[in-house]
């Protein structure tokens, strides 16, 4: 069998459009592909959640070995919009998922065909709906396989993490009576309350903690009202933190600061983890949010891959060639060592 080329298999998935939701094509594809390259392959569907714009099927792809595997490569198939296609430089690769999550895919791939060969067994896991909601990793975590070891690929500039912080949303709505904006005195603005709110969220003091960093929050959407001219009757602010720690202290300081002004509905909740260090490896702390809680029944977990996360999500995504080549050293690596 030819050898991997993870820079060539890296364009081909860019070039697959798989915003979430819509990851039905590039399944198909690496169902095919890993089914040519000796995997035995299985496709589990995820449903089309209501808000979905799409309606064709969706899957996770597992594909191993035929055996119980110890560790499990994994990351995600979606990305985030808009579709950007793939090109390259001597030094780069460019497009949509090059760092999050697709380039990780062709290396994690590279990595399992050589612990394949060196009689270590490994097994591949790549899901929907990370970007959104972990769908397919909350299904994945109803059928796992009795792995050990789970490593998780996000863009870590190949530094395995030591912690990922977790993230609390909440939606801020403020109630108030509408009217003419020329005789405010006969309404109560909601806008006017929720501005006030979201400035004393602003102040809130949040948790920090020594080799992990603060917590953060964002106020991330605000909408309201029906027109200039008219006093609002309603208002909501979209709030995401970005936890260290336990959340509880965190919701009580958010209701309280908008005691009185508002009423707080926290959405979603994924929470801080900390992780294990491997002599060896260059450590970093993840600010963002993975899978990785949502995948408890797939053994413990690992967070590690090339790339960075500056540039995902941006129209400027890359990945250096030679970091993305580095990684499936680092995958095989790793993973030999946790599989003893």
């Amino acid at each position: 069998m030819k050898a991997l080329d993870p820079l060539q298999l890296t364009r081909r998935l860019v070039d697959i459009e798989s915003l979430t939701y819509n990851e039905g094509a590039v399944g198909e594809y690496l169902d095919s592909f890993l089914s040519e390259r000796g995997f035995t392959v299985e496709r589990t569907a995820v449903p089309q959640p209501a808000q979905s714009h799409y309606s064709g099927p969706r899957y996770n792809i597992y594909a191993g070995i035929g055996r119980r595997p110890d560790v499990v490569l994994s990351t995600h198939m979606d990305t985030v919009p808009p579709f950007i296609p793939s090109s390259e430089d001597d030094l780069y690769l460019y497009g949509r998922g090059t760092c999050d999550a697709k380039g990780i895919i062709a290396a994690q791939v590279a990595a399992a065909e050589r612990l394949r060969d060196a009689g270590i067994a490994a097994a591949l896991l790549f899901v929907v709906g990370e970007e959104r909601d972990s769908a397919g990793a909350k299904m994945a975590n109803l059928h796992p396989k009795g792995s050990r070891f789970l490593i998780n690929g996000e863009p870590t500039d190949n530094r395995l993490a030591l912690a990922s912080k977790g993230t609390l949303r909440a939606e801020i709505r403020a109630h108030g009576t509408m009217a003419h904006s020329a005789y405010p005195e006969l309404g109560d603005s909601a806008v006017h309350k929720l501005v006030r709110a979201l400035e004393k969220l602003l102040r809130v003091e949040l948790p920090a903690v020594e080799g992990v960093g603060p917590s953060t929050l964002n106020i991330g959407l605000i909408s309201g009202g029906h027109a200039p001219n008219v006093i609002a009757d309603a208002a909501v602010g979209q709030v995401l933190v970005r936890l260290v720690g336990p959340s509880e202290h965190t919701r009580k300081a958010i209701q309280d600061a908008v005691a009185g002004l508002a009423e707080v509905e926290f959405t979603l909740e994924i929470p801080f983890i900390r992780m294990r260090q491997v002599e060896g490896m260059e450590t970093m702390v993840a600010a963002f949010t993975t899978d990785i809680p949502a995948l408890s029944n797939w053994g413990e977990p690992l967070l590690l891959g090339p790339g960075s996360i500056h540039v995902a999500h941006t129209p400027f995504e890359k990945i250096a060639k030679q970091e993305l080549l580095a990684a499936v050293d680092l995958y095989f690596d790793l993973a030999q060592r946790l599989a003893g």
